[in-house]
């Protein structure tokens, strides 16, 4: 069968080494691999014509998310499904995803404007971020009102804005990425440009595998990761990303290459 990759462009620009050795499993497995960035082709938006018998999405851009749309309204499969990306990208219907299923997660607000959330600043900081950001783009902690006048004071946002009640932690993120039933964890410190780091493999902490099944159940995916933070009060998932970069897991390309392999093997059946 034929598999394509929509990939997003890496910093650095250099091919991700996990998923040269998963396209090597699916290659030897007898499979055709292809990929490439959507933002790189003149794409047709009036037509679109699946060319590949599963499509796996690997990229959170606009332009992406768009390109996966029209395939999935053609009847394309995706990999992880298209609707479960979008709920997953989108951070309002992430935490309702979240809350309806039980998972620990802090209080969330939709706002339009920074100042906004200025009365919510009573009951202790907050996070604030863009509602369908990622890579840790646009994040801010804000402990007073003052800070979110300065946020409003730049040009006005592109987007709506999330304010998330800000959870204390041991200032590291514990990142866990999931494939199907494996499940990793690494714990590295948050900043803007941590996506691009490895961090530190870390044995799953108690609980955390359980909570990383419940999201998989809940969102309807199969390759994806949750930022937790590690608080007194227990875990809580403060993000979900579909598809991540599985840096600093064990040679995650084995349990990544099954979850494709599981997903072909059931288009075949239907087909």
């Amino acid at each position: 069968m034929k598999i394509t990759f929509l990939l997003t462009r890496r910093v650095p620009d250099v091919p991700s080494p996990i998923l040269l050795r998963v396209a090597e499993r699916l290659r030897a497995a007898g499979h055709q691999v292809t990929g490439w960035i959507p933002e790189d082709r003149l794409l047709r938006a009036d037509v679109v014509v699946p060319e590949a018998d599963l499509y796996i999405l690997k990229s959170h851009t606009e332009h992406a998310l768009s390109y996966a749309a029209a395939l999935h309204d053609t009847g394309a499969p995706l990999l992880n499904s298209y609707p479960a990306c979008l709920i997953a990208q989108d951070k309002v219907t992430a935490a309702r995803r979240m809350r309806q299923h039980g998972i620990p997660t802090p209080e969330t607000w939709l706002v339009t404007n920074p100042q906004d959330a200025a009365e919510l600043l009573a009951e202790g900081p907050l996070i604030i971020k863009p509602h369908r950001g990622h890579r840790g783009a646009g994040v801010r902690l804000v402990h007073r009102a003052e800070e979110l006048q300065q946020l409003g004071t730049s040009p006005a946002p592109a987007e709506p804005l999330i304010a998330q009640r800000h959870v204390p932690g041991p200032g590291e993120d514990l990142k866990v990425y999931v494939a199907g039933e494996n499940v990793w964890s690494v714990r590295k410190p948050f900043d803007e440009e941590s996506f691009a780091r490895p961090g530190v493999s870390v044995p799953l902490p108690e609980g955390v595998y359980e909570i990383a099944q419940r999201t998989r159940r809940a969102f309807g995916l199969e390759l994806f990761g949750i930022d937790i933070i590690e608080s007194e009060d227990g875990p809580f998932v403060v993000d979900v990303n579909y598809f991540p970069g599985y840096k600093g897991c064990p040679a995650p390309e084995q349990g990544i290459t099954e979850v494709i392999l599981n997903q072909l093997a059931t288009l075949a059946v239907h087909h």
